[in-house]
């Protein structure tokens, strides 16, 4: 409001770099702080400026720059994309091939927040030729660098089959894998993510992520002591499993439903969730691979989140996975009905605050279906209201 951008903007060319350094930082800040300062740095046509010294200037105004582009991009794909129009993103890719580590990170952190939004801007980045660049990067020793290299190719693999394609042409797998067992927890945090975003599209990119042998290896990533890296290790061996029964038979040799039946068992909350659906995509796949879930005592961990758990629709995966677990013969149903999770199920269908989505999940038809006898049935009968009796007499006489 009291003009300081117009006079920001000048300085970014003064002959003291010390003064065009500091006052890039100063703009960095004021577009970190929200979109509509963000919006009024690209108003006040400050990104030429920033572009046009940022490949002659040293590596202190690099950095200082990058950070701009960066706090602006962030906000919103319309100003992202006004960082593009300005013809940004080749600097930046210059900026990965750059002596400095720092100005790389900076520059992949930009580049990062850009690619994430959407396809059309993660394909600009790609169009500029970064992806290389960002492989290299990820092989740099300084750890800071990694992370980032890594996180932003995790927001560019996430948005199609082709932009994932293009990081997998470009040899990020192998180098990605090689770091699932390195010591930092946020290093591993990204790989594993990249990893997810690069499997979740399609058969045969899961089956690349496959073939870089992370079985056994990811599976001790579920016993870690960060809470993300647990999560993200559990989504990808979620984003592996759902694509065929043979994935999901891979996994099961290897140890992987075993060991995520214990993940969901040692933490609570959203951790759970990733783990929670890989058991359901395993369990629809086949008789034979929801016996394994059962075999594996995976049944009373997903019945305990049920219980232990507040969020809906971590309630309404347990109870989704568990019809996975029970669709398939009577003895699957038995499975399940004898772990007496049919009462809690029933309680949350009737309960008015329950999510649309977890009432449609609890639903017992799918587990009644497949339970041929009464047994099933007497945890329901014994002492039930009369409304709860109406409902359940209503679902087994559709049945």
């Amino acid at each position: 409001n009291s003009g300081v951008l117009s006079l920001l903007r000048p300085l970014l060319l003064d002959v003291v770099p010390t003064i065009q350094q500091t006052a890039a930082l100063a703009l960095g800040r004021l577009a970190n702080y929200n979109d509509a300062l963000a919006e009024a740095v690209v108003k006040g046509n400050i990104l030429p400026h920033l572009v046009y010294s940022l490949s002659e200037q040293n590596r202190f105004y690099k950095k200082a720059a990058a950070f701009v582009l960066r706090a602006v991009g962030k906000h919103s794909p319309q100003l992202a994309q006004a960082i593009v129009q300005c013809g940004a993103l080749e600097m930046l890719v210059i900026c990965l091939e750059d002596f400095d580590p720092g100005v790389k990170e900076a520059a992949s952190w930009a580049l990062g927040y850009i690619s994430r939004h959407n396809s059309e801007l993660s394909q600009a980045v790609v169009d500029a030729g970064a992806v290389p660049l960002l492989v290299l990067c990820i092989q740099e020793p300084e750890i800071a660098l990694k992370r980032i290299a890594a996180s932003t190719l995790s927001d560019i693999s996430k948005h199609s089959p082709e932009l994932a394609q293009t990081v997998v042409d470009a040899g990020a797998i192998a180098h990605l894998a090689q770091m699932i067992l390195n010591p930092d927890a946020k290093l591993k945090r990204q790989v594993l993510s990249a990893l997810s975003q690069i499997a979740k599209h399609s058969v045969d990119l899961a089956e690349l992520v496959v073939e870089a042998e992370i079985f056994p290896v990811v599976l001790t990533c579920l016993k870690d002591s960060d809470e993300y890296v647990k999560k993200n290790g559990a989504t990808l061996i979620r984003e592996i499993a759902k694509h065929t029964p043979e994935l999901s038979q891979l996994i099961v040799n290897a140890g992987g439903v075993a060991a995520v039946i214990d993940c969901i068992g040692s933490c609570r909350g959203t951790v759970r969730l990733p783990g929670i659906m890989m058991l359901g995509y395993v369990a629809a796949h086949s008789e034979n691979l929801s016996m394994a879930v059962i075999v594996s005592k995976g049944i009373p961990p997903l019945c305990a989140c049920l219980i232990e758990e507040h969020e809906d629709h971590i309630k309404a995966a347990a109870a989704w996975a568990l019809g996975q677990v029970g669709r398939h013969t009577p003895e699957h149903a038995r499975a399940v009905a004898v772990a007496n999770v049919l009462p809690t199920l029933l309680a949350m269908y009737m309960d008015i605050r329950s999510s649309e989505d977890l009432q449609m999940k609890a639903t017992l038809k799918s587990i009644l279906q497949k339970c041929m006898y009464l047994p099933a049935l007497e945890p329901l009968l014994h002492d039930a209201p009369p409304n709860i009796m109406k409902h359940i007499v209503g679902q087994f006489s559709k049945v």
